[in-house]
């Protein structure tokens, strides 16, 4: 018989423009994996962060063949650009070109999917974008790094997570285990710290982020799980006790 957790989590829900609130409690089965689309996501993200186009190739006619749409993966990798910088996401998006070339050769349809739904015409990408930060993160976001550059958060409120996060083509799971993956190849170990601790905000599971390492180890390299790895460790270590068996 499956365990089941029942808890109150930090669990960001999706409206038609983005962020909804904080749902309220949700059973998780422990055994519950990642599924064929999340995996997907994971190479598709590393190999774009680490510039490796030839298996980013490899990953981007994986992912399609799991079930991503077209939209969902250039959702990731215009995402991307936030993390690695546009010359990533530009030779990604290319990359991404060739390969749907390739496969309508071939007599190949995929799934385009849906495009992303207008913005809320009632708040200000300001307002949406702190909305966004703070469910994610689960509190206010501020500190010596956004007073010392203040409009770095300027630019993390009203562009990251208000102009990227704020299109529902990907829920913030999906986001997430973009973030984390790409963060894992570059490495950039602190973000990637924060980025692990947010993906268990917004719902993904112990399991599912073992899972997500395990992943990243088989499709993308051990370096990369390794540091994902030790780093979840130190989250779960840290994460206050929330769930009851």
């Amino acid at each position: 018989m499956r365990k089941k957790i029942a808890s109150i989590l930090a669990v960001v829900c999706i409206a038609p423009w983005g962020f909804a609130g904080i749902s309220e409690a949700q059973t998780l089965d422990v055994n519950q994996g990642l599924n064929a689309k999340q995996q997907g996501i994971i190479p598709i993200a590393a190999f774009t962060g680490k510039g490796d186009l030839e298996k980013l190739s490899a990953a981007l006619h994986e992912g399609l063949e799991a079930g991503l749409s077209i939209n969902e993966i250039k959702e990731v990798l215009v995402q991307m650009y936030a993390y690695t910088g546009f010359p990533r996401s530009l030779d990604g998006l290319n990359t991404f070109i060739s390969v749907l070339g390739d496969r309508q050769k071939k007599g190949l349809k995929d799934d385009v999917g849906k495009d992303a739904s207008p913005l809320p015409a009632n708040k200000s990408r300001r307002e949406l974008g702190t909305e966004i930060q703070t469910g994610l993160v689960g509190r206010p976001v501020g500190g010596p790094t956004y007073d010392f550059a203040p409009i770095i958060d300027t630019f993390l409120k009203e562009h990251l997570f208000a102009d990227i996060f704020g299109r529902d083509v990907l829920d913030f799971q999906a986001r997430e285990l973009a973030t984390v993956s790409a963060l894992a190849s570059l490495p950039a170990e602190n973000q990637l710290r924060s980025h692990l601790s947010v993906s268990m905000n917004v719902g993904l599971s112990e399991a599912q982020m073992r899972q997500f390492v395990s992943v990243l180890g088989n499709k993308v390299g051990k370096v990369e799980a390794d540091i994902a790895g030790r780093l979840l460790d130190v989250v779960l270590k840290n994460r206050p006790l929330s769930t009851a068996k």
